[in-house]
């Protein structure tokens, strides 16, 4: 990288962390974070801390080393503050995404480490798992929060858990269960709530969708064709009573309920009528055209369980496209009829980018190079790689609509900390870092 490109560099970072920085306390922690963040951003093969440092002028290994894996600096806090510039950046239409990504690892160290599926390789092997919520469009996705998922073999382990840093008030959760927490984290942040998107990894927990009604959250969510539903109403119109009386049960059990169908099977039964051709939006290649069809349903899986009363109706979209033997995808939606067939299919595929986002991540920002084994060496890794990745993206986006953005003046969304900007950046006032045409 040319000296010129390098301090512009360093003065848009700079100027895009100013509020942020803020919120790590010392002045040599916000300095670091803008070292470790710039070495994230500029070329280079491999970017865990020794390599990056020494492609940096002002690099210190060990310094990084500590700021990244000892140094006490609230990432929650971070996060936060930089999901809400981001947010104000982001398009209104943007979608949460629960997602997971996984991060291949040698040996057993390493926090939250385990034999378990990956999906960077595609088969179970050594790795770690986050569960991630995302800001998504169809332009680009941003990591807004993460959390490490630990195997139950860790959470019991006491000498790992020390080891490794684990605070004491974590405990064993599913991947469903810690996207529901960080879905109510950054609603505690004062996040626009949004409409939730995921694969059929959440998308099939009937606690994960029944977790999103009660928050008041709509969802479009991936499930798979095994999944059984019924396309009437199952529950009896009245309560069947006890055994040998007449007084009425307080519940229902699965014998009550007629036999539920694969949702594969329903979508084979539905008339030919049911089915439509749809292009939902403009590709690279020409228009995305597919057939689809929307039906209510009732899932099975929630009453069966055990853990409820009553199952609510759900929307099913189906993808069948005319030259496959089988139909190719499914969705359950809680948009409703209001919302259209097109912004339906349209919403449903608003995934796409997700695992394109995550693999550009790892290739240019060293999202899985970090070596630390810590459980805040990784939480500050991540929430690094997220300023860095939400600068580059910000950065991309200005560039595509043909206008310059002053990264100076993404404002510092915390009002409590404006003026601390200011009164330690003053430049920022009235110059601006990023333009198109820097003369040197």
């Amino acid at each position: 990288m040319e000296t010129q490109e390098t301090d512009r560099l360093r003065q848009e970072v700079e100027a895009f962390l100013a509020d942020l920085g803020l919120l790590m306390g010392r002045k040599e922690r916000r300095q670091h974070a803008q070292e470790y963040i710039r070495g994230l951003l500029m070329d280079g093969k491999r970017k865990s801390i020794e390599p990056l440092s020494r492609r940096l002028p002002d690099g210190n290994v060990q310094a990084l080393q500590q700021f990244v894996n000892q140094s006490p600096w609230p990432f929650g806090k971070v996060r936060a503050s930089l999901s809400r510039k981001m947010e104000k950046e982001i398009v209104p239409e943007a979608y949460w995404l629960i997602d997971d990504v996984s991060f291949p690892k040698q040996g057993e160290h390493s926090v939250g480490v385990d034999r378990q599926y990956c999906g960077a390789l595609g088969k179970v092997a050594n790795c770690q798992v986050a569960v991630t919520l995302d800001l998504g469009t169809e332009e680009s996705s941003i990591p807004l929060d993460w959390a490490l998922y630990l195997p139950a073999e860790w959470v019991e382990d006491e000498r790992r858990r020390k080891k490794t840093g684990i605070p004491e008030g974590i405990s064993f959760k599913t991947k469903p269960e810690l996207a529901l927490e960080l879905i109510d984290e950054v609603i505690d942040w004062g996040l626009q709530r949004r409409v939730v998107l995921s694969d059929s990894g959440y998308g099939e927990s009937y606690e994960f969708r029944q977790g999103l009604r009660g928050r008041q959250l709509d969802y479009v969510l991936q499930v798979g064709g095994e999944l059984t539903a019924w396309t009437k109403d199952p529950h009896p119109k009245e309560m069947p009573t006890k055994r040998g009386g007449k007084i009425p049960r307080k519940r229902f059990y699965a014998e009550d309920l007629p036999p539920s169908k694969a949702l594969r099977q329903i979508a084979k039964d539905l008339p030919s009528k049911s089915w439509k051709n749809v292009t939902w939006r403009e590709g690279t290649r020409g228009p995305l055209r597919s057939r689809f069809a929307r039906i209510i349903v009732w899932a099975a899986n929630g009453l069966l369980q055990g853990k409820t009363l009553r199952v609510e109706p759900e929307e099913l979209l189906i993808e069948w496209p005319e030259f496959c033997e089988d139909p190719m995808k499914f969705w359950f939606s809680s948009l409703g009829p209001k919302c259209s067939f097109r912004r339906l299919i349209r919403t449903a595929k608003g995934r796409f980018r997700i695992d394109q986002d995550y693999r550009e991540m790892k290739m240019e920002v060293g999202l899985d190079h970090f070596e630390g084994r810590s459980w805040q060496g990784w939480h500050h890794h991540v929430t690094l790689v997220s300023m860095a990745y939400s600068f580059l993206v910000l950065e991309r986006l200005a560039n595509k609509k043909n206008f310059w953005v002053d990264l100076a003046s993404c404002p510092p969304v915390d009002a409590e900390i404006i003026a601390a900007v200011y009164r330690h950046m003053p430049h920022l006032r009235s110059k601006s870092f990023h333009q198109k045409n820097s003369p040197g």
